[in-house]
């Protein structure tokens, strides 16, 4: 499983290092959507997103970054409230006004033969 999520630039030039700062901070709410998904199985959501690293350009459209959030496991059933900090790395591609996120891949188990 690969997460991408999509977010929108303010301009269609290259960004610099703190205009992607920008647009990641207000987009926190849509960064914890996005790293939720790897955790979904876990019942676990990933909340108070933030930069952890710096922005770190390959080229002019293309790096990487580290995410630090939130992990939150809840389950009212089971009396479950867990809470830890997490930290991902995400790669990132600009195409036009597009900031691309693209997660780790986490390969899925396939079925066991019988």
């Amino acid at each position: 499983m690969q997460v991408t999520w999509t977010l929108t630039l303010p301009s269609t030039k290259k960004p610099t290092s703190d205009e992607l700062k920008l647009v990641l901070s207000d987009n926190k709410k849509d960064l914890g959507i996005f790293l939720s998904y790897y955790f979904k199985k876990e019942g676990a959501l990933a909340e108070k997103v933030d930069l952890a690293s710096e922005i770190h350009f390959k080229d002019q459209t293309e790096g990487n970054f580290d995410l630090e959030f939130d992990l939150i496991h809840y389950n009212a059933c089971l009396a479950i409230h867990d809470q830890k900090r997490d930290s991902m790395k995400i790669t990132f591609e600009i195409e036009n006004d597009k900031l691309n996120l693209k997660g780790p891949y986490w390969p899925e188990r396939e079925m066991d033969e019988i």
